[in-house]
């Protein structure tokens, strides 16, 4: 399913949350599905680049963009999360935004990539809206209930096979309603579990899985120097790192972009949004005999 990449600890005893939250930086043990090419007609400037789909049409899984040396490009990736059952928890005063996070990306001047559950959006219609006008940064879809497409995800509950297309779709409507602009044709699977049936349930969708290849650990980190050190450790040329916009489960996740970005920066990286892995990606495989 994902690439192997470097493990992480996540403390995760605080319910279904936790678990996904963890699940969201935690490498799985399967391997990936799909070796996805590129569609001649996603590099078009009139649409987001996406990949063609894998084999027998299961929806394309996209990792990590292009190991290029000589442009050494990183895109930092952000779930929001929130899943369907959540709202008392909201309602009595647990953030699962922070504010200060898109603030500080704004300050670096970083642009990012920022997986929305569409629950996460009813509840937070102003920031998503203000995030989906924010040229620097992009929006995708990261289902709207924040449940499992497979089972045996790390406790989500488990959606049915003939929820998929119409749960990744009401994301989008529920995108629309609160004014996020033009939303990308990316998702990402709560957990990122998905298997062969999940890739085939959202084939006539047109989506782009996005995995990644580096594993933050921030959920539920209390330490942001570690968080650190496990990007610092892991990023590559090209690397996709998922990261997480959920103050109350991911509270050091601020402080440790603030030393993120710089650090990369002095190594010669420079920071993208997934639209533009994915683009280069798609480009070098149109040119490819």
């Amino acid at each position: 399913m994902i690439s192997p990449v470097r493990s992480i600890t996540a403390l995760c005893a605080v319910g279904a949350l936790g678990a996904a939250l963890a699940a969201c930086g935690t490498p799985h043990a399967s391997t990936r599905i799909v070796n996805a090419t590129a569609s001649p007609s996603a590099a078009t400037a009139s649409r987001p680049p996406t990949l063609a789909p894998g084999p027998a049409g299961l929806t394309p899984v996209f990792e990590h963009g292009l190991r290029n040396r000589t442009d050494k490009t990183v895109a930092l990736t952000f779930d929001a999360d929130m899943t369907a059952d959540q709202g008392e928890r909201a309602a009595a005063g647990e953030r699962f935004d922070n504010p200060e996070l898109i603030a500080a990306l704004r300050q670096l001047k970083v642009p990012a990539t920022l997986f929305m559950t569409g629950r996460w959006v009813e509840e937070y219609p102003i920031q998503a809206r203000s995030i989906g006008r924010d040229p620097l940064f992009e929006v995708a879809n990261h289902s709207y209930s924040h449940h499992a497409f497979t089972e045996n995800c790390y406790g989500l509950p488990t959606m049915a096979p003939a929820r998929m297309r119409a749960d990744l779709e009401r994301a989008y409507r529920v995108f629309h309603e609160a004014g996020v602009r033009d939303p990308m044709p990316y998702f990402r699977f709560p957990g990122g579990c998905y298997d062969s049936r999940a890739l085939r349930r959202l084939s006539a969708s047109g989506v782009t899985a996005v995995q990644w290849d580096v594993a933050s650990g921030d959920a539920f980190a209390t330490d942001a120097d570690e968080v650190v050190r496990e990007v610092l450790d892991g990023v590559r040329p090209g690397s996709v790192v998922v990261m997480h916009c959920t103050r109350s489960a991911a509270p050091v996740t601020e402080g440790a972009v603030r030393k993120i970005v710089p650090a990369l920066r002095e190594r010669g990286f420079r920071f993208v949004k997934v639209s533009e892995l994915v683009g280069t990606t798609a480009a070098k495989a149109v040119a490819a005999p």
